[in-house]
């Protein structure tokens, strides 16, 4: 009998919007087992979860300024700043393939970090951990933010890494009132940290990005086959109802007032 194929998907540089619509495309039009990888969003973006309130979580007022764009994405989760230095992972599956894996978001985390786990220590960082619903190392930073959306026994789980970050956009952000036990009120800065300063300096972004695709051919008993963004951009013209993934306008938040928060 055949394998189970984890299509995988290699890009760079493609805009966070332009992949949040495809992944609910193939999460929600499609019965496909996908790992997509893309290093680095081609513009920087605030990225705010389905349920989040902007202006509790973002600067309006300093946003507006910067120009920056604001996306509600379909899947849960905190807010992230994103752009060219985020590496991008998200695995698309049937939970068939894994019946070991029960369709919560705990049980799915578990395995993801199983499957992360290996890849970073090829790429020269034995110390990576879930904690909590974060990937962090031994200080205790966050090096990786994780999202799920589950329908059935289908599920999506999208990590942003950090490989670096801009200091004055991630100063965007809002100390959120929700916040993992482990931050202790921590600042942004005190919280995250780069990869690119805990991983050896030769190569080591794209040592990263083979890795985790080496070890997504050895996670599970599937084949790992290659494709193409028009394979996988076939998804989005399949009729089917996206639902959560949208441009923000912030005016909107500071005309009713709420954007006003200090």
């Amino acid at each position: 009998m055949s394998r189970p194929v984890l299509n995988m998907l290699r890009i760079s540089r493609l805009p966070i919007y332009t992949q949040l619509h495809l992944e609910e495309a193939l999460l929600r039009g499609t019965k496909d087992n996908w790992l997509i990888i893309n290093d680095g969003a081609f513009n920087p973006a605030i990225v705010v979860g389905i349920s989040g309130r902007p202006p509790e979580l973002i600067q309006c007022n300093e946003a507006l300024q910067y120009g920056i764009q604001v996306i509600r994405r379909f899947t849960g989760g905190g807010t992230v700043v994103v752009d060219h230095d985020t590496v991008f992972c998200t695995l698309i599956m049937q939970g068939s393939l894994l019946p070991h894996v029960e369709c919560f978001p705990q049980p799915i985390m578990a395995w993801t970090e199983r499957l992360y786990r290996p890849a970073f220590a090829a790429a020269g960082c034995p110390d990576f951990a879930l904690r909590e619903n974060d990937y962090v190392i031994a200080s205790g930073q966050k090096v990786g933010g994780n999202a799920q959306a589950i329908t059935g026994r289908r599920w999506l789980h999208h990590t942003s890494f950090l490989w670096d970050f801009d200091a004055d956009r991630m100063g965007l952000l809002r100390q959120p009132g929700k916040a993992p036990k482990y931050r202790q009120g921590r600042s942004h800065f005190d919280f995250v940290t780069r990869l690119r300063d805990v991983l050896p300096s030769s190569g080591s972004r794209q040592r990263l990005v083979d890795a985790i695709v080496d070890a997504a051919a050895n996670v599970a008993d599937i084949d790992v086959q290659e494709r193409t963004l028009a394979d996988a951009a076939a998804a989005l013209r399949q009729p089917q109802l996206l639902l959560g993934t949208k441009l923000l306008d912030l005016r909107e938040f500071l005309r009713s007032g709420e954007g006003l928060l200090r």
